[in-house]
């Protein structure tokens, strides 16, 4: 079946649709209609668009990152700025309607640009998935990595969100002075987490994939942390979407305190993967322009949330993806078809 999403980027909202697979605890059965997510919040900060988020009414919020600024490894200090940024009154209504997910990027990790070499992450991670309300039980609790899959609805109506863990077992950068060097040797995932990854997009009977990842996948330019400052790493993800050939594939991203769309094609996938990536819940970069050959539309730099509504009565499938911001935000839609 073709399957069709539009998409669509405003200067601060975005959704998407989900369920929770082996790796955490299952969910309703029920089709999920909207999800939303983001990343780079603040605990200091004033929080200004979790009263929208709520109103969006969202089956499912997607945490990408930098879900505090912790920068410590002193787990005391981490805990605090968790429980200031859970104790936000607003955010405490969105988790008592809301299916809460989600994965770090460096900052909540524990220490900017981080990765393996952290010497916290055990426990860092398990600071994080108490931030979750992840049960003591969860195997999530004895994995290395906080990585996990999450899938909602009947077969028919299906969404799977694949979160990757692209800090807990990530190579150390490589830079010239400030800017990030492309390291063919280096990897993101670690072993354990390829192989997983690849279970769960073998076979799989999802209807849409949501891949969320920390920083983006699929920018090459700029000299910020991407997944291309690990090449092979990177293309070794691509081919394994044309390898496995999920349904209705896309990524979602955080961290570069912006929001904009990049697009690829992958040979042999048969359709277009776009890489959605909204950073900046609580603050943002001043305006610039920065090269991306992959984007589509406009860049982005006002606080910003992303939104996925699907409408799972239309023939082919249709979903529109959405980054919201202030009445000032800037409009872009584009069309994504499998």
């Amino acid at each position: 079946m073709n399957r069709f999403i539009a998409v669509g980027l405003l200067g601060c909202t975005l959704l998407s649709a989900c369920q929770s697979s082996r790796n955490t605890a299952q969910s309703t059965q029920k089709p999920v209609t909207t999800l939303a997510f983001g990343s780079c919040s603040d605990q200091k900060r004033p929080q200004p668009l979790w009263d929208d988020i709520v109103a969006q009414k969202p089956d499912v919020w997607v945490w990408l990152g930098d879900n505090i600024y912790g920068d410590s490894e002193n787990m005391d200090t981490l805990k605090a700025k968790y429980n200031r940024q859970k104790s936000n009154p607003v955010y405490q209504q969105l988790r008592q309607s809301t299916s809460i997910i989600g994965v770090w990027d460096d900052h909540d990790y524990g220490v900017n640009d981080g990765g393996k070499e952290y010497p916290r992450r055990k426990e860092s991670q398990q600071l994080m998935l108490d931030f979750l309300d992840v049960p003591a039980s969860s195997p999530l609790r004895r994995q290395e990595g906080g990585y996990s899959a999450h899938v909602y609805g009947p077969k028919g109506q299906r969404v799977k969100v694949i979160l990757l863990d692209a800090r807990y077992f990530r190579d150390p950068l490589k830079k010239d002075g400030r800017a990030n060097v492309p390291d063919p040797t280096g990897d993101m995932l670690g072993e354990a987490q390829w192989q997983w990854l690849e279970r769960e997009l073998t076979g799989s009977d999802a209807d849409v994939h949501i891949i969320g990842s920390g920083v983006q996948v699929l920018p090459e330019e700029h000299p910020y942390e991407k997944w291309a400052n690990f090449p092979t790493s990177r293309q070794r993800l691509l081919d394994l979407l044309a390898k496995t050939k999920p349904k209705g594939a896309l990524f979602i991203s955080g961290d570069r305190h912006m929001a904009e769309v990049s697009k690829v094609s992958i040979p042999g996938l048969g359709y277009d993967v776009f890489d959605i990536t909204s950073s900046g819940l609580t603050h943002v970069s001043k305006p610039h322009e920065e090269p991306n050959r992959h984007r589509v539309g406009a860049m982005i730099t006002q606080l910003n949330y992303g939104l996925i509504t699907i409408n799972w009565g239309q023939k082919p499938l249709t979903a529109t993806v959405r980054i919201n911001g202030d009445e000032r935000a800037t409009h872009l839609v584009q069309e994504i078809r499998f």
